[in-house]
C-alpha cells in the first residue's frame, strides 16, 4: 500500500507568520508616508503572494506611484525579520516528526517569496523534503495554479493519486482542485470555517494531530 504524500501550505497552516508579515508591511508603508494597517487587515490581505499583499495595503494598489518603493522595502525588511515572531502552530513539529518516522513524503508549496519559503522551512521543519515558493521566473505559476503542487510531486517522485493538500485558505482549496488532489482545510489558520465553507471547503481538521488520519 502506497503511503500518503502530504503537500502543505505554509503561512497559516504550518507557521503563524502574521505578525512578521504585518510588521514588514507597516514598516514599508510608514517609510513611504502611508497609513499603516491593523493585524486583521493584514490577515485579510495575505494568501495570494507578496505583490498582491502590497497591492491591497497601498492606496490605489499598483497604480500608486510609490508602489514599487513599498514593495521593495517590504521584501528587504521581511527577509531580515521573517524569524522575529514567526513560530510553528502548537503540535505541528511533533506531528511532522511522526510523519517522518512513518516514512511519509512531505512538501511545502507557498505563494511566499522562494527565498523566504526555503529559509523558514529549513529553519523550522528540516524533515520536510521539498519547499517551493513564488518563482515565476522558472515558469512555475503561483497558487491557485497547480504548478507548485505538480513540481512538488515531481521532486518527491510521488503520484497525485497518493497526495493530499493541507491549507487554511480559499486559495488552497482552489489550488488543490486545480491539481486534482483532495484538500483538507485547517481551522487554526488565517480564515474561519464560514469563510472556507463559502469557498468550497469540504473537510476540516481542528488539531494538527488529525493530519495523520486524513
Amino acid at each position: 500500500m502506497k503511503k500518503t504524500t502530504y503537500i502543505f501550505d505554509l503561512d497559516g497552516t504550518l507557521l503563524d507568520t502574521l505578525l512578521d508579515l504585518a510588521n514588514a508591511t507597516n514598516y514599508a508603508l510608514r517609510k513611504n508616508g502611508m497609513e499603516e494597517h491593523s493585524i486583521d487587515d493584514i490577515r485579510r490581505f495575505v494568501g495570494n503572494g507578496v505583490r498582491k499583499l502590497i497591492e491591497r495595503a497601498v492606496p490605489n494598489g499598483s497604480k500608486n506611484l510609490r508602489f514599487d518603493d513599498v514593495f521593495t522595502d517590504f521584501r528587504s525588511y521581511y527577509m531580515e525579520h521573517s524569524l522575529d515572531a514567526t513560530k510553528p502552530y502548537d503540535g505541528i513539529p511533533e506531528i511532522l516528526q511522526e510523519m517522518k518516522q512513518r516514512g511519509c513524503k512531505m512538501a511545502v508549496v507557498s505563494n511566499k517569496m522562494m527565498a523566504a519559503t526555503q529559509e523558514l522551512v529549513a529553519h523550522f521543519f528540516p524533515e520536510i523534503q521539498v519547499a517551493i515558493g513564488e518563482n515565476e521566473a522558472e515558469g512555475i505559476r503561483k497558487k491557485p495554479a497547480p504548478d507548485m503542487v505538480f513540481e512538488a510531486l515531481h521532486r518527491l517522485d510521488a503520484e497525485a493519486e497518493t497526495a493530499v493538500y493541507i491549507g487554511d485558505s480559499d486559495v488552497d482549496i482552489q489550488t488543490a482542485k486545480n491539481a486534482g488532489v483532495p484538500c483538507i482545510s485547517v481551522l487554526w489558520g488565517f480564515r474561519n470555517r464560514e469563510f472556507l465553507l463559502e469557498h468550497g471547503a469540504q473537510r476540516f481538521i481542528e488539531r494538527p494531530l488529525e493530519i495523520i488520519g486524513v
